[in-house]
């Protein structure tokens, strides 16, 4: 059995902001995520600061990709995956896990020149769904 790791700070799960945000993501809204999140990781400490800007950078990645800035998307998923990696394989009811193999993925395929026909929706669902 994976355990989450130990929680450091406030728990986001209770913040509905926080789970709006991951809505958002979850329906390709990244625009909407981004700015979302960033009132959660404004005033952040800890832990969980590097945690938000991990989720920023993804929603911003993806928002680069739906406009064709395919440099931008692949700088911010590099930032993301970084960030990311200090939270597998679970964090605040995520599957971190899944979510960095889809942020290497996408990554992965851009780096490669896929530009077109693929789907740039990652799929964040609170653990135990």
């Amino acid at each position: 059995m994976v355990q989450e790791p130990a929680q450091d700070g406030c728990e986001l799960i209770s913040d509905p902001r926080y789970l709006v945000g991951i809505e958002l993501l979850n329906r390709g809204a990244y625009f909407e995520a981004h700015e979302v999140l960033e009132e959660i990781w404004t005033p952040s400490h800890g832990r969980d600061r590097f945690f938000l800007q991990a989720l920023i950078h993804y929603a911003v990645a993806f928002h680069h990709a739906d406009l064709g800035n395919f440099l931008g998307a692949s700088l911010q998923l590099e930032k993301g995956l970084r960030k990311l990696a200090g939270y597998l394989p679970w964090h605040q009811n995520l599957d971190t896990a899944s979510l960095y193999a889809d942020g290497q993925e996408a990554l992965a395929r851009i780096l490669s020149g896929d530009r077109g026909g693929w789907d740039c929706k990652l799929r964040v669902a609170p653990k135990g769904e």
